[in-house]
């Protein structure tokens, strides 16, 4: 059963700020789908690769990095509007290096919301340690596109109000906590134009502008942490290529891998996890 549309969605005050910097662009909103970023990685696969951005109020099957689930709610009833904001962007891109994409993109998300969300190697946002947001980014090869380009997928979950599931490794946050009243539709304006803004930039310089920033909000930064492969040290930051830096026993790793998972070490309590 589709679920009917809950919220009018700015669509055409969106088009109007990112249409003249992404020819063709087109804004779609369905009420409900099995995951937006799954749904324009099937059309990359059949060669449709134009600008696109497609909104869900639902998700069933919504996903994460790593492939775990993102939970996504509709809202507590017909009026109050979706309680996530949950879309994916798909367009053409061709930098020099995709090393570090997804810290430009949180960043860019943090910088449009709120000065006090930090941001979580290698791809979540957060509110007072808890996870406000998550970022899945994928990729695929075009046909017939420009020399080094490629199809790519951003695909963006924020929690507008703080979910009540169950059994999550890490307690969510709500966008409302920090503003409150705004809903899923004020938080996408707020977002769009300067997302769009970020991605050329990084298709022109790569990561390299953006470092300074990110490491500005970073929320490991000298905090004691455990790495998936057994290493444990202190984070140091990230370098100009998004790598995130961790001083252990060894001397310094540059940690790049996407199956590396970063949490506090034994004994961090309160810490970012």
């Amino acid at each position: 059963m589709r679920l009917p549309a809950i919220t009018p969605w700015p669509s055409e005050a969106i088009w109007q700020a990112i249409a003249p910097h992404l020819p063709g662009f087109t804004v779609e909103v369905v009420p409900e789908i099995d995951s937006t970023n799954a749904e324009l990685m099937r059309r990359l696969r059949a060669g449709v690769a134009d600008p696109v951005l497609l909104i869900a109020e639902h998700q069933t099957a919504g996903r994460g990095r790593l492939a775990r689930p993102w939970h996504s709610s509709p809202g507590a009833s017909h009026t109050s509007g979706p309680g996530s904001l949950t879309f994916s962007l798909g367009l053409p891109l061709a930098p020099k290096d995709w090393s570090g994409l997804s810290l430009a993109v949180g960043l860019s998300l943090a910088q449009s919301l709120h000065p006090d969300i930090r941001l979580k190697w290698p791809n979540d946002l957060w509110w007072q340690h808890r996870k406000l947001a998550g970022i899945l980014i994928e990729t695929a090869n075009q046909s017939g596109g420009a020399p080094g380009s490629r199809g790519v997928v951003i695909g963006i979950g924020i929690n507008i109000q703080c979910p009540r599931v169950s059994g999550l490794a890490t307690e969510p946050a709500g966008l409302v906590e920090l503003l409150p009243g705004i809903d899923a539709g004020q938080a996408l304006v707020k977002l769009m134009a300067p997302l769009v803004a970020t991605l050329l930039a990084f298709e022109q310089q790569g990561f390299g502008p953006f470092q300074a920033a990110f490491n500005a909000r970073d929320a490991l930064a000298q905090l004691p942490v455990n790495l998936s492969d057994g290493l444990q040290g202190v984070a140091l930051g990230v370098d100009v290529d998004g790598a995130l830096q961790v001083q252990t026993a060894q001397g310094v790793q540059r940690v790049t891998s996407a199956e590396v998972s970063v949490r506090p070490a034994p004994g961090s309590v309160g810490r970012p996890g």
